[in-house]
Formats: structure tokens, C-alpha cells, sequence
């Protein structure tokens, strides 16, 4: 224990709040609540005796911790989540990947809104739904709801009607051949549809069928009654599972390390989809622990609550009322009830979740079994095609890149077992040859970089250097070198023919055009030039950013740095609504009609 750490245990409060422990370096390795902040922080440094593995080894790391507090539980949890998604923790349990999963927005703040992908949530007074895992079936889903519904698909409306009205996928409201309450009206099935409401869906076109018949106009009349049936039909899909309401049925199966929670969406009662997830940080972590954590996490990012969640087992009556709390108040009213069911129904729809969960996992184990056998397989046919003494079980890969020497980077990539290891892969801002265009003195200076000083232990089984023999032989001079690396084989690969140069030999070997080999150098050198671009496009996008914004009245420094690290590209601001330009960081509603007026007027320019 610290020092630092024992006059801070003297000074925790008695209230509710989040405790934020951070390892030497400052990082934040651990986000926890507590109803009573003095009494839980304080067990962690007490004996360890009865202390899981994991939790002693997360204290042995702690150099400081910080407290805040708050007014009750609830917002403990709230601010737990958060920081939980901001942070990711090394020690917390949490959900693999969570920033990717895609939502669907509805444009609401349109006169006649959009339904499309986003990855982005934001307060911009759009409908979100999900999140979802699955971006296939999301999108085969999406491709369903437009052909029951004419949607409006473009961002900016033009002067006439285009191909999608021709073809009667949209109504074209770009020159009025829609009033705004009627496409509103379509909006609200939509949103019921989205929701798994097919019933009100059905009931809502039907009323407005006949609406549409009494007043003689037989094409909208036409074109809902042809909605009605298509929803119909998809309703007939969806199977009656646990008779009326909106529930959440959630499934949960652990295999070693593995955790998958298998959550069935009940809407009106009928089962209208399913998603998985894939938990980290959850060994040695009880069973209740995992749940709880993951209804924390899913539900924080959850855009709909239904009124009762059937678990697989009791979280505790504390966490569970909090979390009924919490639930509630997102919901906007009304109670929720996290349920345990242990016959019936209910009971079945939960185990059938759980039995599906269980599969996944079990799935996931065979096909990463066939994956590493077919994996290493490649590896040690490589070797042999090299004259290695042994598989190259670890590879790092070198890739260069940059316009003309501008913004010249390098990327390291890192394979082991044939597998990529994104962890371990690492980026170089090249500084020797900016200005420029040297690959051989940029490798020069990323293997100086890398190379130099490390251990002799640390080194890869193979490092692969893509661009030839040039840059093959400026990679040896420093690892053979400076580095006094004597031992490690070092190849170059060939820009074409997929030739691969070796120290010391006079004809490149060349691998089988069909052999795994071949494809996992293929992988391989595709992955490091992929790296290496989508880090020079970043820079390259950053200085342009900037330059862009210098012509923008009432954008000074701050706000420019504020856009920048907020959209990150020029055409993710471009695409951007005053009011979600609003919602950065330091923007006020004149600065942002600014920047979005600016923009219009060059999209303007361009169309003339």
C-alpha cells in the first residue's frame, strides 16, 4: 500500500459513490460503486486471505484511487457505467467490443425523417434503437422495414424526384408529393414497427386504409392496404412466446474464461429477435457479478426498457433494487421488475436463452479449435518454405507510408499462432525523412526505434519487412547493426509476385501460389499496410481539418481543436446538423451555423 493510498483510506466519506482506482502510471485499472464509500474501499486493503486472485492482483497495482461522491445509488451506477464504457478497465468485467455495436436512428428533428446505421448516439432529438451485435442481420432487417415503408433515404433532399420514387421506395417529399402528416403518420408505424408493436402497426394502417378509402383516395389506399399485408407476413415469422407485454428474457452460460449473455426481445408478446454478447474480465468473477455487471452496461446503453427482465438467477435484493430504480427512471415512468422465474412460461423463455447461449459459446470453442489447428498449420509451413529452425510462432511486420514525405508513418503489426495481435501492434510518427520521400531511412529509424535496446528474449520469432530488398537491407543494418540482433531471421516481401527476399540468399523464394503460407503473408502484409494507411489518412485528415476550419469566422483555436477531436474527418463534419455541431464541446448555435453554413456553401460551389 501506498502512502498516497493509506492517507486517502483516513478520508473516505460514509455516503454512496464510485471509487476510480489507477496503477503508477495514472491509468485507470478498476471503476467500482458503493453504497457506503468508507467501508468498501477500505475491504480491498485489508487481509487479502479471502480475496479472489483477481482482486489481489488488481490491489498490488493500485497506487492511488479517487472517490466521487454522489446523492444515491442510482447515480452511483449511472456513473459507473460510464466511466466503465469511457475507460474500459483492465481489471472490471465488460462488454467485449462495446463501442462498435451500431444502433438504427430515426431522424426525428426532420420534417420527414430518415431511417438509417449509425455507431453514434447522440442528443440531437433523433429516436435511437438497439444496441445490436449483428450488422448483417441488422441490415437485412433494414432492407425489410424499407420495403414495407417508402422512406426517405437521402441526406439532402433534391430538386426532383429521383430513382427511389420511380420505383415506389420513397414518396418523394423533396417536391411535395407528401404532406408532412401523412409521412409523419408513416413515421409513427415505423417507430411501432421498430419497437416489435406489429399489432399497432397492423391496427394503424388499417384505420388509415380506411380513412383513405372514405375520402376516394384509392392509390394511398392502395399503397397501405399493401403495406398492412407485408407486415402481415412478417409478423407471421415472429413466434407468441409468453402472452401479452414487453419483456427482456436473459440467458447467461460460462465456458473457462468465456462468458456469452443471450438476450430474447419480447415486444406485445411476441419474441420479435434476439442478441448475443461476449464478456471480458469475467474469471473468477460469481456468476451474480457477471449478470449484474452486464445488465449495468447493456441497459446504460439499452434506447428501450421494457417492464420486466427474466434472469437466470437472483443478483440480490440490494443490487436488484437499485437497478429496478435506475431502469424505472430511464423508462420514463412505471415500475420495472427484474424477475427470476422458476416455472412456467416465463421459466422456459429464460432457459431457452440460456441453452442458446450455451451453444454459442460451445460454437465459438470449435470454430477458434479449427481456426488455431489450420492457423499454426500455415505458420509451420511458412518455416519450412523459410529454412527457419523453428515455427515462427510470433511475427512482427514493418510497413511504411506517407504522400510525397508528407506526414511519412510506419506501422508494426503482430501475428502469433497466425493470428493477429492488435494488442501488441504499435504506430511511429516517422521524423528522419519527413519532408521526404525515404522509406529507407523511414526503416532505418522505425526499426532504431523498436529494435535498439530490446532484449534479446522480447524478440520475435520472424520480422517481416514489407517493401523488398532495399528496405530489407536497411532493416539489417540496424537489427544486425546497432541493435546487435545477430539471431533473429529478418525477410523482405516483394511488391509483386508475392516474392519474398532472405538474408544472405540470392533468388527470393517464392511460395506456392495456393499454399497456407501464402496466405498468411498475404494476411499479413494486408493488415500492416492497412495500419499504416488509416494512421497516415488520420494525420493527413487532422492537418487538413484544421487548415479548413482557419477560414471559418468564430472558430478560434479551441473550437477547432474541440471539432477536431469530436469528428476526427472533414467528412464527418460536413455531414454533420447545426444541432449536432452545437453539442460540441465549447460551441455555441452561432459558431455552428458558421462551420455548417460554411460547408453548405462549398457543397453549393460544387453542384453549380
Amino acid at each position: 500500500m501506498t502512502d498516497i493510498v493509506a492517507e486517502k483510506l483516513k478520508l473516505l466519506p460514509d455516503t454512496p459513490g464510485v471509487y476510480i482506482m489507477k496503477d503508477e502510471r495514472g491509468k485507470i485499472i478498476y471503476v467500482g460503486k458503493a453504497i457506503v464509500l468508507k467501508n468498501r474501499v477500505r475491504q480491498y486493503f485489508q487481509s487479502s486471505r479471502n480475496q479472489a486472485p483477481k482482486v489481489r492482483a488488481m490491489v498490488s497495482h493500485v497506487a492511488d484511487f479517487e472517490t466521487i461522491m454522489t446523492a444515491n445509488e442510482v447515480e452511483s451506477l449511472i456513473l459507473e457505467a460510464n466511466l466503465i464504457k469511457k475507460h474500459r478497465p483492465r481489471y472490471n468485467i465488460r462488454l467485449k467490443d462495446d463501442k462498435s455495436y451500431p444502433y438504427v436512428k430515426v431522424t426525428m428533428q426532420e420534417d420527414f425523417p430518415r431511417v438509417f446505421i449509425t455507431r453514434r448516439v447522440l442528443r440531437d432529438g433523433a429516436r435511437y434503437f438497439g444496441p445490436y451485435t449483428n450488422v448483417t442481420a441488422l441490415r437485412d432487417s433494414l432492407k425489410l422495414l424499407k420495403r414495407l415503408f417508402p422512406l426517405r433515404t437521402c441526406r439532402k433532399m433534391p430538386e426532383r424526384p429521383c430513382l427511389e420514387y420511380h420505383i415506389k421506395r420513397c414518396l418523394a417529399p423533396c417536391v411535395d408529393k407528401v404532406t408532412k402528416e401523412d409521412y409523419a403518420a408513416m413515421i409513427r408505424a415505423v417507430l411501432l414497427f421498430l419497437e416489435g408493436r406489429t399489432d399497432d402497426v397492423e391496427r394503424e394502417l388499417e384505420q388509415r386504409m380506411q380513412l383513405a378509402a372514405e375520402a376516394y383516395h384509392f392509390e394511398t389506399a392502395a399503397r397501405l392496404r399493401d403495406q398492412l399485408v407485408s407486415v402481415r407476413k412478417a409478423a407471421e415469422r415472429q413466434n407468441i412466446v409468453t402472452g401479452a407485454g414487453d419483456q427482456d428474457a436473459v440467458g447467461m452460460a460460462r465456458a473457462g474464461a468465456g462468458v456469452c449473455v443471450q438476450i430474447f426481445f419480447i415486444r406485445g408478446g411476441k419474441m420479435i429477435g434476439r442478441e448475443h454478447f461476449l464478456l471480458r474480465g469475467s474469471d473468477e468473477e460469481r456468476d451474480e457479478d457477471v449478470l449484474r455487471a452486464f445488465l449495468e452496461q447493456y441497459y446504460n446503453a439499452a434506447t428501450f426498457v421494457p417492464r420486466e427482465v427474466l434472469l437466470p438467477l437472483d443478483i440480490g435484493a440490494a443490487e436488484r433494487a437499485v437497478i429496478e430504480r435506475w431502469l424505472a427512471d430511464k423508462k420514463g415512468g412505471g415500475r420495472v421488475a427484474l424477475l427470476t422465474p422458476q416455472r412456467g412460461t416465463k421459466r422456459d423463455i429464460v432457459v431457452m436463452a440460456t441453452g442458446n447461449a450455451r451453444k454459442f459459446l460451445a460454437d465459438e470453442e470449435t470454430r477458434r479449435a479449427l481456426a488455431d489447428e489450420q492457423n499454426m498449420g500455415a505458420v509451420e509451413e511458412l518455416g519450412r518454405y523459410l529454412g527457419l529452425k523453428k515455427a515462427p510462432y510470433r511475427m512482427e511486420c514493418f510497413d511504411i507510408s506517407h504522400n510525397q514525405g508528407q506526414e511519412t508513418v510506419a506501422s508494426m503489426v503482430v501475428f502469433e499462432g497466425g493470428m493477429p495481435k492488435k494488442s501488441d501492434y504499435r504506430r511511429f510518427k516517422i521524423r528522419s525523412a519527413e519532408g521526404k520521400p525515404d522509406d529507407f531511412l523511414s526503416m532505418r529509424e522505425v526499426t532504431t526505434r523498436r529494435y535498439v535496446g530490446l532484449p534479446a528474449e522480447e524478440l520475435p520469432d520472424l520480422i517481416i519487412i514489407d517493401g523488398g530488398k532495399g528496405q530489407l537491407s536497411s532493416a539489417l543494418e540496424i537489427i544486425r547493426g546497432a541493435a546487435g540482433h545477430s539471431a533473429v531471421p529478418v525477410v523482405g516481401l516483394a511488391k509483386q509476385f508475392e516474392l519474398i527476399f532472405v538474408e544472405g540468399e540470392s533468388e527470393p523464394v517464392e511460395l506456392p501460389r495456393r499454399s497456407d503460407a501464402l496466405y498468411l503473408v498475404q494476411r499479413i502484409r494486408d493488415e500492416a499496410h492497412r495500419f499504416a494507411i488509416t494512421y497516415h489518412r488520420n494525420l493527413r485528415g487532422k492537418r487538413n481539418l484544421v487548415s479548413v476550419l482557419d477560414h471559418i469566422v468564430g472558430v478560434g483555436p479551441k473550437r477547432r481543436q474541440a471539432l477536431r477531436e469530436h469528428f476526427g474527418t472533414i467528412e464527418k463534419m460536413k455531414a454533420a446538423s447545426v444541432d449536432e455541431l452545437v453539442s460540441v464541446r465549447g460551441m455555441n448555435r452561432p459558431a455552428a451555423e458558421a462551420v455548417f453554413h460554411f460547408f453548405e456553401v462549398q457543397r453549393n460551389l460544387r453542384g453549380k
